[in-house]
């Protein structure tokens, strides 16, 4: 595979069986005039250089019709010389000579002659770039917007279409089936070397001009580099005869030259036994195919790069943050453009905000109708979201849950109503109305704030079948506070904050970081403010042997830092066991409580019905893990179950552990009063009827004995295998009334609005700035589809993408910058 990058020139020569010499004169009477003057004139001319040469070549009478091919090209590494290079079938490649060139404009090319007798030098092609693409096609009107093509008579709109034409490149250009290949081949290099040149001015200057136009590439080896010095042919010319050495001098280029199967294998010459071998019958040009697939790919490349920094020149200059490259949304632009060919234009401005924004209206608002009409079968959930913005603003965005989808409803400006309990409950109870009192399960609220439990209580007496519930991740992160400040764990984050900042702090720390853990981060995030420490510290004790060769290395033995009095420090630190034994044990607390958060967001459906027992098992988990000492488990299990018993547990939580499937018929299952009753309170709050109350009732007795259809091999086999929603649904028929009342429990979720990580800014600026009805209603839309867009393509998720948006570093700064 070769890149000759530059105009070349083709020759032929058939040698005949001759074993000497011809005389002088019939040298003279076989040359024709015009080209004997040209090289008597010109002694240095490339058709002299080249007789010179082929006189030089040994001869042998046993062999016939050894066919040769030259190449004569302008070197880019040797300027003003034209480099020429010869393959036979036989011996291989090798370098004949270089020679100054006389003309930069090609006009000096190969002459038809015929010298000695038993030499033919035949021009195969001598038109390889565009200059001489007049040759191949005659003008049919004056202004030559037509042109016939010579070879197979087809008429093109001028020679520009003409050069793609023969060189059969591009979509939207018929191929000529009857051009020559060398034609063929000369054409599409040209071509793509065109296309190379004009990448070239567009993406930047490749610093090093050998290496080649490739976004990946690996630097040859030393066995790759020995054969650019010289290259060495097997044999001569002819079975028998010695090959001749034929060395390069260093501005000979041979880098555009050395194939690349002599690159890979570290060897100077062509293997004639590998699958490279040229066919011995049927010789092929040394700029043939291979050459033409290699210049393809690396243009493809190079277009590939190119697309690839436009995109992220868009990115950067717009600002936009880079974690929205990730959406599918965003490939689907870009394969939609590519299905339109060149010369798409780009929407307007006023299209984006004219008619595509309005389409985009259209399929969001039919998605959301979709939603809204599962809501009468499963019910839905509104979920809170609230914020304080730099201007001291209280924002409150609502979004509505359910098994088909999450939607947004709307954003407000809530800094009227946070603490004052009658606005804030007129603002929740407007949009329970918008949605629909009777499918709406629960609200479920972000925070604990004195107004928001008022409003909570006024909720729930005003709509006898809602619920107002407590946002699960909010409940965990305050435990995980409660944790946190607790002496022992307050000194152990200390610690390890204190190895952090210090070795992202530093560059030779950061730098061996990098190498050490193969540039992943040692801090992680979370969109939870107490779960990130506690998972940074999960991290550094599973990456100890990493942190312990960092500090074990001679590079940091060597540095001024380990010589410091604070780079002992953390030093000692990091190889100090009774740090990571004590890292150890606040993990044992820390990641059962963490894992309940990963196992109901892990869960597409049904999150409900496993709150409940995952708080259970976190609890023995824990207790497990501190070796079932009470003195050591007993306060931590105070702190979990004080929050769950005054903020997190619902009544919706205890039934829904009863009615899963899965948890029910296992045989750990465990009902006391409070799951008892919790059952019975969802059955009177959400049944409205109180025949169907009596009949909720008797039917749980079938579900509880796994009578009937719920004793069936298919109920049985599916306990475990489907979400408990979609059992009731598959399962439940025979119990209508119960199934009802499951499917609608179960279909809830127990997580806010925080899950989904939306954008604040975008909200922020919709109440922000003081438009004009219509400019407002517009930027309403975009925040309608902006949002809804996001939600419809993602799934709830407590690690945090950390790109251009630096306000969710906040939490993490403690741990990333040393101020001391």
């Amino acid at each position: 595979m070769h890149d000759f990058r530059g105009p070349q020139r083709t020759a032929v020569i058939d040698r005949q069986r001759s074993a000497s010499r011809p005389s002088e004169g019939h040298e003279s009477q076989s040359i024709p005039p015009t080209a004997h003057t040209h090289l008597s004139a010109n002694p240095f001319s490339p058709l002299r250089r080249l007789c010179l040469f082929l006189d030089s070549l040994p001869l042998n009478s046993d062999q016939s019709n050894l066919e040769c091919t030259v190449v004569a090209e302008k070197s880019r590494s040797v300027r003003g010389k034209r480099v020429f290079l010869g393959r036979c079938a036989s011996p291989g490649v090798f370098f004949l000579s270089s020679s100054p060139c006389l003309s930069s404009n090609g006009r000096h090319e190969f002459d038809l002659f015929r010298k000695y007798r038993g030499f033919i030098l035949g021009v195969m092609s001598a038109s390889t770039s565009g200059d001489t693409i007049e040759e191949h096609g005659t003008p049919i009107d004056v202004e030559k917007k037509r042109i016939q093509c010579k070879y197979c008579a087809k008429e093109i709109g001028g020679f520009s279409r003409l050069k793609h034409h023969l060189a059969a490149v591009g979509s939207d250009v018929t191929a000529c089936i009857k051009v020559p290949a060398v034609v063929k081949v000369g054409m599409r290099n040209a071509l793509l070397e065109k296309k190379k040149e004009r990448l070239l001015k567009e993406v930047g200057r490749i610093e090093h001009p050998e290496l080649p136009l490739k976004r990946k590439f690996s630097p040859a080896s030393v066995e790759q580099r020995r054969c650019q010095p010289k290259l060495t042919p097997m044999t001569g010319s002819v079975e028998g005869n010695g090959g001749t050495e034929i060395s390069v001098g260093e501005s000979s280029s041979i880098n555009n030259f050395c194939p690349k199967q002599s690159l890979e294998k570290g060897m100077n010459t062509l293997d004639p036994q590998s699958g490279e071998t040229v066919n011995h019958s049927t010789p092929r040009s040394f700029i043939g195919e291979n050459i033409y697939k290699v210049v393809k790919e690396e243009a493809k490349d190079e277009a590939a790069w190119h697309a690839a920094r436009c995109i992220g020149r868009f990115f950067f200059e717009a600002g936009i943050d880079t974690a929205n490259i990730k959406l599918s949304s965003f490939q689907g632009m870009v394969d939609a453009v590519i299905g339109c060919g060149t010369g798409y234009k780009v929407p307007t401005y006023d299209e984006l905000k004219g008619m595509i924004l309005h389409e985009e209206i259209t399929e969001v608002l039919k998605h959301v109708e979709d939603v809204k009409q599962s809501w009468g079968r499963t019910g839905c959930s509104i979920l809170l979201d609230g914020w304080i913005d730099q201007k001291g603003r209280s924002l409150i965005i609502f979004l509505v849950n359910c098994p088909l989808g999450t939607i947004f409803l709307r954003s407000v400006d809530a800094s009227n109503a946070i603490e004052d309990s009658d606005a804030l409950f007129l603002l929740i109870c407007d949009v329970i109305e918008e949605v629909g009192v009777e499918y709406v399960v629960q609200v479920v609220a972000h925070e604990t704030s004195d107004c928001m439990e008022a409003t909570g209580k006024r909720i729930m007496e005003k709509y006898r079948s809602i619920f107002w519930t407590l946002c699960a991740d909010y409940c965990i992160n305050i435990v995980l506070e409660k944790i946190q400040a607790l002496d022992y764990v307050n000194k152990v984050l200390s610690d390890a904050k204190a190895i952090t900042r210090f070795i992202y702090s530093n560059a030779l720390t950061l730098k061996l970081l990098k190498q050490h853990m193969r540039g992943n981060d040692l801090v992680q995030t979370s969109n939870l403010e107490s779960v990130a420490p506690f998972a940074t510290l999960q991290n550094m004790v599973a990456e100890r042997e990493k942190l312990l060769s960092i500090f074990n290395s001679p590079m940091w033995n060597t540095s001024d830092l380990a010589s410091n009095t604070k780079g002992k420090n953390i030093s000692k630190l990091v190889q100090n066991s009774s740090f990571w034994a004590a890292a150890v044990d606040v993990l044992k607390v820390t990641n059962p409580l963490i894992g309940i958060l990963h196992q109901i967001s892990g869960r597409d459906r049904s999150p409900m019905g496993f709150l409940y027992d995952s708080i259970d098992c976190a609890k023995e988990q824990i207790k497990k893990n501190l070796g079932g000492e009470e003195a050591r488990y007993s306060h931590i299990w105070s702190l979990i179950d004080d929050i769950w018993d005054n903020y997190l547990h619902s009544p919706l939580h205890s039934a829904a552990y009863f009615l899963n499937p899965g948890l029910f018929y296992s045989s750990d299952f465990y009902v006391d009063a409070e799951v008892t009753n919790g059952v019975l309170y969802c059955i009177v709050k959400m049944t409205k009827d109180q025949r169907d109350q009596e009949l909720v009732v008797l039917q749980l007795d079938e579900y509880r004995e796994a009578k009937g259809e719920f004793s069936g091999e298919a109920a049985v086999g599916q306990r475990t295998k489907v979400s408990p929603d979609m059992w009731w649904s598959l399962h439940g028929c025979q119990c209508p009334e119960l199934q009802r009342l499951a499917v609608k429990i179960l279909s809830q979720n127990c997580y806010g609005a925080s899950r989904y990580m939306l954008r604040k800014a975008i909200s922020e600026q919709l109440h922000a700035e003081a438009r004009n009805l219509m400019e407002q209603q517009q930027f309403r839309d975009l925040v309608f589809v902006h949002y809804n867009r996001r939600l419809w393509h993602s799934l709830p998720s407590l690690k945090q993408e950390v790109e251009f948006v630096h306000d969710d570093l906040k939490p993490l700064e403690e741990w990333i910058v040393d101020n001391n």
